[in-house]
């Protein structure tokens, strides 16, 4: 047995061979002294080293040979030996005997039991090449059977992905090859495909975890620990290649998966990617068509747009419909989940991207209407004005409504705003708009100033007069004053301001500058 060194494996190269499997091997004539119930630990390589202190050199995973040339038989020495290679974590330790130990220490054995490390008696005649040789043809054989497997697999999802079921019939391949099971969801983290049937529950009870991986550019993924003994392993991955995210997919299996398992999900992932990217284009071109259209609707060219619509798309939203515009961020995500909804609902919807909005007719209490105002309320920065129940004819004067309804939300800060809302509140609330404070402000002014630097309440006596509706006697008993002292008064209003009150345009603007400014 002459001292070498020699690697089964690259480092980073997983490997299912074990000190169980070599042990095994009846060639190798090995017997087990310690550590026992441990050998089903997986070796990475072996190494062969005389040092007293070889742990500067290992990386862990190692079965670690040596013949204990320099380590004496002092107990606590020996034990020290086996405790730095316990703590460097090596798979375990063979000592060969017949050349400084006729057998192996009582005080190696004692350490590696009370350390839980495996501990191979390696007889004279069995030279540790001979193990370097086993786990070499072991790991060999290993990834030449993933290599197969992985190719196999390869080969049965491309053969799912390109016939009849397309992407449904992959994740059925997919859970089936896993043993376990996979789901796939939309951009927008609906569940589109699970397998088995079983798996679809426990798919949407993830989609607290698609909306976090939603927020990162594809491709992300994402790994869930199984922190419980009845819970399964969970590997999460975005679909999409220009870092916009088309799709997700999520497998659960019972055990951490393997290189080969890995191996057939990144098949599977590249699969899925370019079936969506493929049709990225034809996505493109109908997205184009239905921007055209629907420009044509908010024209008021109806009747061109059907004729167009109907071999195309199945034909235009019919009424009542409800024109949606939205501005902020993520457009595209709203976008994304009006045309998933349209897919799955069989409802015809017109969108189109206008500068930073998107503008949208769909069914008024449809699937794409109540989908889209859902998404928008789970969206902070995004803002939706919707319009009131119209007909596609009179779509132009929705967009207008859905305008005025958009302002609102943008000033309110509300996620959506129906204009069957705007007209029934109260416009009070809108005063507060510094454009509206500062035509108060300067409107006002001369009577500010004036009873700044002159006898006469002006402002307040403005004030009394509008809200007594020009009652001369009820507004002047509420100031205190004589009716006489207030006429004279609305005069001098009338010259600072150079306006008329008895112009019901100059009383509206003046009593909404008083409320403006807090003092109606």
């Amino acid at each position: 047995m002459t001292e070498h060194s020699a690697t089964a494996a690259a480092p980073s190269t997983p490997t299912a061979v074990t000190l169980a499997s070599l042990v095994a091997i009846p060639g190798l004539h090995l017997t087990v002294l310690a550590g026992g119930e441990q050998l089903g630990r997986p070796v990475r390589w072996v190494h062969t080293s005389e040092l007293d202190d070889p742990v500067p050199f290992l990386e862990g995973g190692e079965l670690l040979l040596t013949t204990g040339l320099k380590l004496g038989r002092g107990k606590e020495k020996l034990r020290r030996y086996v405790h730095r290679l316990a703590d460097a974590g090596v798979a375990g330790l063979g000592i060969g005997v017949g050349l400084s130990y006729d057998e192996v220490p009582a005080a190696l054995v004692e350490a590696a039991a009370e350390r839980e490390l495996p501990l191979l008696e390696v007889p004279q005649p069995t030279p540790f090449i001979a193990i370097s040789k086993a786990v070499t043809a072991a790991l060999a054989a290993e990834q030449y059977q993933a290599v197969t497997t992985s190719f196999e697999a390869q080969e049965e999802l491309t053969r799912a992905a390109l016939g009849k079921d397309g992407t449904a019939a992959l994740v059925r391949r997919l859970a089936a090859r896993l043993g376990g099971w996979a789901a796939l969801y939309d951009a927008s983290g609906t569940v589109l495909v699970a397998a088995p049937d079983w798996a679809a529950r426990r798919a949407r009870a993830l989609r607290p975890e698609v909306e976090r991986l939603r927020s990162r550019p594809a491709p992300s993924s994402a790994a869930l620990q199984n922190e419980q003994k009845d819970q399964d392993y969970v590997v999460l991955q975005s679909l999409g290649a220009d870092r916009r995210a088309r799709g997700f997919l999520a497998v659960g299996t019972e055990d951490r998966l393997t290189p080969t398992e890995r191996y057939v999900l990144n098949a599977a992932v590249a699969l899925l990617t370019l079936t969506l990217e493929r049709s990225r284009d034809l996505r493109r071109s109908a997205e184009r068509m239905r921007t055209a259209l629907l420009r044509l609707v908010l024209a008021g060219e109806t009747a061109t747009a059907r004729a167009v619509a109907e071999p195309l798309l199945g034909g235009l939203p019919e009424g009542p419909v409800r024109v949606l515009l939205a501005e902020g961020e993520p457009l595209d995500f709203l976008g994304d989940v009006a045309e998933q909804s349209a897919t799955r609902s069989g409802e015809p919807v017109l969108l189109a991207p206008e500068g930073d909005r998107l503008v949208l007719l769909a069914l008024d209490g449809g699937r794409v209407h109540t989908d889209c105002v859902a998404a928008a309320q789970d969206l902070e920065g995004l803002f939706v004005g919707i319009s009131a129940p119209t007909t596609p004819e009179a779509a132009g004067a929705g967009y207008t409504q859905a305008e005025r309804a958009l302002a609102v939300a943008l000033r309110s800060g509300r996620r959506t705003v129906d204009h069957d809302e705007v007209g029934t509140g109260s416009m009070l609330p809108l005063l507060a708009d510094e454009a509206v404070l500062a035509f108060a402000d300067a409107l006002l002014r001369p009577l500010r100033e004036h009873d700044l630097t002159a006898r006469g309440d002006l402002e307040a006596s403005l004030q009394a007069w509008l809200s007594h509706h020009g009652q001369w006697d009820a507004a002047a008993a509420d100031l205190g004053v004589h009716r006489h002292t207030l006429r004279y008064r609305m005069r001098r209003v009338e010259e600072l301001l150079g306006r008329s009150l008895d112009d019901t345009d100059v009383r509206m603007e003046l009593w909404l500058a008083l409320r403006a400014r807090g003092k109606g």
